[in-house]
């Protein structure tokens, strides 16, 4: 089975977010290393899309809780 390959901005589309948000956590987290590229995009797997979404859900309950420094 062929692993999905996701850029930035498919990864900001399947989780609802601006693609901002996925790219400051792409500078921001050294335990995020793209797979490879396609063409000029960085490609992540699924766990990668996995480790993006919680960190975005750790990030905004941190805001809800007015405690958040990122």
């Amino acid at each position: 089975m062929v692993p999905s390959l996701l850029t930035v901005g498919e990864i900001a589309h399947r989780l609802g977010v601006p693609v901002h948000r996925i790219e400051y956590l792409v500078r921001t987290r050294d335990q995020l290393r793209p797979l490879g590229r396609a063409g000029n995009a960085l490609v992540y797997t699924e766990s990668d899309l996995q480790f993006i979404a919680g960190e975005l859900r750790r990030i905004d309950e941190e805001k809800a809780e007015g405690r958040c420094d990122d």
